[in-house]
Parts: structure tokens; C-alpha cells; sequence
């Protein structure tokens, strides 16, 4: 489980668009640290879209330690990867904590995302037990709170939520392939306007094996064919 927390979130833009990208990536609930906006205002609510209730029943805390409570781990991130190593806090790429989490096998984690306008401070991030950050641009290194909160999530869930998008693709076997490519080559191999048949045979060939077509579509065509 993943909970999403907001530090002193200032600004309703980010909050709407914080808590529509939660609900994208299956968060059904926000916590908020001391915040320093109105959590219900209009335009939260206008651009939180159909994930309104979570700005509607956003827990208040009143400091990072007791949103933390009963979580297992609490990351941190930041926009300035320096900022964290200056504070003799090891920081690593998003990549990177997504294999220590898996091979920590950590359960309930805090995901702590700081201020819109300066993030997480010193203190703050000294607190965490693992501090990550996105590559971005050097020439343009942070990214707004909303859109990290969507990269963040998204590495963070998709092997969970990308279970739920595998569609079971079910392949012909060899001698059904084959068996098509025989009746293939009856049809063409009766028609005299086609001076080399052997070609047109390879070319259609290769076309049903770059295509990586499924049992569906193979029988599909021996059906048209037959």
C-alpha cells in the first residue's frame, strides 16, 4: 500500500491535479500535512475531476510524523538530487528505489512529496529512510508537483495495475501456420496472372510472421482461404 502525503501543499491547482493522478494510478486516499490551502476550494475540486472525494476526504495531519505512522518505509523525494547528499542523505533514482523497495519487500509505504515552491527540508529529508529523485534536464531539472506525483506513481504501481491490463493472447501452433500457408499456396498457385508465385508465396509469409498474429486471426485467414 502506498500513502500518498502532501507537505503544506499551497497551491489548489496542484492539489486537483494531485488527487485526479492518485485515483489514476488506484490511491484512494490523500493525506495532507498542515496544509496552507483551502483543501475543498472550487478549483481543487473542479480539477480533481471524478476523483473529487479524495479531496472532499483528505486527512489532516498536523506534522510528518504522525502521517507516517504504521508505514513501513517513508521516501522522500526531491527535485535537486544535490540537496539530498548535502545533507548526508543517500538519494537515488526512482529506478533504484523500485528495486530496493521489491527487495526490502516493504508493504505500507509513505511517499512524502514536499512543498510546491521548495519541497522537503533539511530536516525533512534527514527523517526519511530513502530519498529518491527523477532524472530530468539539467538545464530544467524540476518538475512541477503534480506531474512528478504522476511519474513517481506510475513506477511505483505498474507492476501491480499492469496485471490487470494482460490480455491472454493465445498463438497458432506451427502446423496450424503451416496448414495456411499450403492453402495460400493453392490459391495462388491456379492463377496464371501471377508469373512468379514463389515470391508472392514468401511475401505473404513473411507478412503473417512479422505481424505476430494470434490463433484467432491465423484461423481467421485459413477460414477466407479454405
Amino acid at each position: 500500500m502506498i500513502k500518498l502525503i502532501l507537505v503544506e501543499p499551497k497551491y489548489q491547482f496542484n492539489l486537483g491535479y494531485t488527487a485526479r493522478v492518485a485515483k489514476n494510478f488506484g490511491i484512494n486516499e490523500l493525506n495532507l500535512v498542515n496544509p496552507k490551502v483551502k483543501v475543498n476550494g472550487k478549483m481543487a475540486k473542479m480539477l480533481a475531476k471524478h476523483a473529487v472525494d479524495l479531496i472532499e476526504n483528505a486527512k489532516i495531519y498536523d506534522s510528518i510524523k504522525d502521517a507516517v505512522k504504521g508505514c513501513d518505509i517513508v521516501i522522500g523525494t526531491t527535485g535537486i538530487w544535490r540537496k539530498a547528499i548535502k545533507n548526508k542523505k543517500c538519494a537515488c533514482t526512482l529506478d533504484e528505489a523500485v528495486k530496493k523497495i521489491k527487495e526490502g519487500n516493504f508493504k505500507n509505504i509513505a511517499l512524502l512529496i514536499g512543498r510546491d515552491d521548495i519541497g522537503l527540508s533539511k530536516e525533512e529529508i534527514e527523517d526519511c529512510d530513502m530519498v529518491v529523485f527523477i532524472p530530468t534536464s539539467k538545464d530544467y531539472p524540476v518538475l512541477n508537483l503534480s506531474h512528478s506525483v504522476a511519474i513517481l506513481l506510475y513506477e511505483l504501481t505498474k507492476n501491480n495495475l499492469g496485471k490487470i491490463y494482460k490480455v491472454k493472447n493465445e498463438y497458432a501452433k506451427r502446423d496450424e501456420i503451416e496448414y495456411l500457408f499450403k492453402l495460400f499456396w493453392k490459391n495462388i498457385e491456379k492463377r496464371k496472372d501471377i508469373r512468379n508465385k514463389r515470391l508472392v508465396l514468401e511475401a505473404f509469409k513473411k507478412a503473417v510472421i512479422y505481424s505476430n498474429l494470434n490463433k484467432n486471426e491465423i484461423h481467421a485467414l485459413i477460414t477466407a482461404l479454405s
